[in-house]
């Protein structure tokens, strides 16, 4: 039974980013992404990394958040990465291999 579990990351997405692996080449093993602005009138503040990482990044995923999020993304109609979840439970500990690299909290 599905209880809307707001602590489960691998949920905390929009529904169509679940199957964002499918796009990538097989054997993949890096990725790399950004965040930008958009532009406006006035300047931007980088703050919240370190509450993001905090928040979401310092629990691990769990065998239980999978099964969760694969019931309820299949539900959507999509497909599941039960083996790469799998992978980074079995091999990392549950936490997402990242490494992180940003300005410093409160840049212009």
């Amino acid at each position: 039974m599905y209880t809307s579990n707001l602590n489960n990351l691998i949920l905390n997405s929009d529904s169509y980013k679940t199957s964002h692996w499918v796009q990538y080449p097989s054997g993949s093993e890096y990725l790399s992404s950004y965040i930008e602005a958009r532009k406006g009138d006035y300047d931007v503040v980088f703050f919240g990394l370190q509450a993001f990482i905090k928040e979401y990044l310092s629990t691990p995923i769990t065998h239980q958040d999978i099964d969760e999020a694969e019931m309820v993304i299949q539900a959507h109609g999509l497909t599941f990465n039960r083996a790469g979840w799998e992978l980074i439970v079995d091999k990392h500990g549950g936490y997402l291999p990242l490494r992180i690299e940003a300005i410093p909290e409160g840049s212009v």
